[in-house]
């Protein structure tokens, strides 16, 4: 009898990790796709795909849309958002240390975190520029592509970075190769220094800022940033790092705690 339950609670898990997969591939991809598209794509069997989008659809976690029988993200995972959102003042003093900063410095102001072993900006304030320079919120990025990625892997072990990072993630975005020994380097270079900077991998016209928002063990659980057009960072490479090291304090002593009322 133990061993029947054992197999249908971990049958039950399984079903569990497999949602949670859709899920978040969905996130990644940005549009709506078929079930068959979906299981091809993570490699699953499209009988237990078909199964887990049905019950996702019927509780509101999935919605059809684009036609053809896609699906993508439900209403109800917004809610769910919003209501862990209300639940905490971290969020709330987040927004406030993003609006000061883009206030002080005009620039494109971020909160940043890992998500799994990729990186993505959690929450962005826009600067006061004519031309617009921001990221997709939520969106997926290698971390050795990244200012902040050298902060939030530090607490690691050099071996234990290789072993977290994908290998493929230091193939740069033009095609160049990233020596890994180079990325740790840096890493180290950051922990020492606690901030980061550089000319953005991504484009060729921006200034990357990276300071460490700094939990009570110590390392980098988020980092703040600054994205600015390249010659006005180097300009005001001081100034930037100020701010953004006083918004990482007043975060640092504002921890998640939950809201009353």
């Amino acid at each position: 009898m133990d061993a029947v339950q054992d197999e249908a609670a971990g049958k039950r898990a399984r079903g569990l990790d497999r949602a949670f997969e859709i899920l978040d591939f969905l996130r990644q991809k940005r549009q709506a796709l078929k079930p068959n598209e979906i299981a091809a794509q993570i490699g699953a069997p499209r009988s237990s795909v078909y199964e887990l989008v049905n019950l996702l659809l019927s509780n509101g976690i999935l919605e059809f849309t684009g036609g053809e029988g896609r699906v993508y993200l439900g209403r109800k995972l917004y809610f769910l958002g919003a209501a862990y959102e209300n639940h905490f003042d971290f969020t709330r003093e987040c927004e406030a240390a993003l609006e000061q900063l883009a206030d002080e410095t005009r620039e494109t102001a971020q909160f940043c975190m890992l998500d799994g072993n990729k990186y993505t900006v959690v929450r962005m304030r826009e600067g006061a520029r004519p031309f617009r320079i921001s990221t997709d919120i939520g969106q997926s990025v290698p971390i050795p592509w990244t200012a902040s990625g050298r902060l939030l892997v530090a607490h690691l072990s050099d071996q234990d970075i290789l072993n977290f990072i994908p290998p493929q993630d230091f193939r740069l975005p033009g095609g160049e190769w990233l020596e890994p020994q180079t990325f740790i380097a840096e890493v180290r270079q950051a922990e020492r220094e606690g901030l980061f900077t550089f000319n953005s991998i991504v484009d060729s016209f921006t200034h990357c800022f990276a300071v460490p928002v700094r939990v009570e063990e110590g390392h980098a659980a988020a980092t703040l940033c600054l994205v600015t057009p390249r010659d006005d960072g180097i300009a005001n490479r001081g100034r930037y790092l100020d701010c953004l090291k006083k918004a990482a304090a007043g975060l640092e002593h504002a921890p998640a705690r939950p809201r009353r009322g």
